[in-house]
């Protein structure tokens, strides 16, 4: 085994598959990418309960580990429990604080209880859970990556995120955020990497900023 290969595990957003990563490319002579996907929890299973179970899927030690939007979530509770070289946050949230005040108001109401989520089936339904937006001229590329449409899924997902209680940023995440990201507009402060016109599928539509940054990130 090449020692000097740095393993890459890449967690998706809330619904999506994990081919939202089909075009981050790092140097194959330093890296080796591994693609993490949602597996369907038990409903009344704790997000730390299921950040690690999520673990027994990291087969590596020293690892690097990115989550995007609610696997930014579940990638900051999962480092509780791996040994990481680096650990990336992308187009999420820091703490609690950060969540958007409807996200507070359907903790609050405890309205997560009674959310349509059987209903997902319409991709366009689907597409406003997880990337905050109605499909418009990107139903393709809806079509292509959410395909996480279980409804067991999306309620416990939406309860997780609209209940994370973390009070602080994770002392040694990298976070980067877009500063056109609707679904978390108040991510952009703090200790943060803002990137400039990203917004919250900017894993997609930005990968060039990703494969030319991340080694720097990673070694520095």
């Amino acid at each position: 085994m090449n020692t000097k290969i740095t393993h890459v595990y890449l967690m998706p957003g809330m619904a999506a598959n994990p081919t939202i990563f089909e075009h981050i490319e790092l140097p194959k002579a330093q890296y080796e990418i591994h693609w993490l996907a949602w597996q369907i929890p038990e409903k009344t299973e704790t997000l730390q309960a299921y950040a690690k179970r999520m673990c027994k899927y990291i087969k590596h030690e020293n690892i690097v580990l990115l989550g995007v939007s609610f696997g930014g979530i579940l990638v900051q509770e999962m480092s509780k429990y791996l040994t990481l070289k680096k650990l990336f946050v992308v187009s999420s949230v820091k703490s609690h604080h950060e969540l958007p005040k409807r996200f507070k108001l359907i903790k609050y109401t405890k309205a997560y209880k009674i959310l349509p989520t059987q209903l997902v089936s319409n991709i366009d339904l689907l597409a406003k859970y997880a990337f905050g937006e109605t499909i418009k001229k990107r139903v393709d590329l809806y079509k292509k990556y959410l395909s996480v449409s279980d409804k067991t899924y999306l309620d416990w997902a939406i309860k997780q995120v609209v209940c994370w209680d973390q009070e602080e940023p994770h002392p040694d995440a990298i976070y980067i955020h877009g500063d056109k990201d609707i679904v978390f507009p108040h991510s952009c402060g703090g200790n943060c990497i803002v990137i400039k016109g990203g917004t919250h599928i900017m894993v997609i539509t930005k990968f060039k900023w990703f494969n030319e940054n991340l080694p720097r990130l990673i070694e520095s």
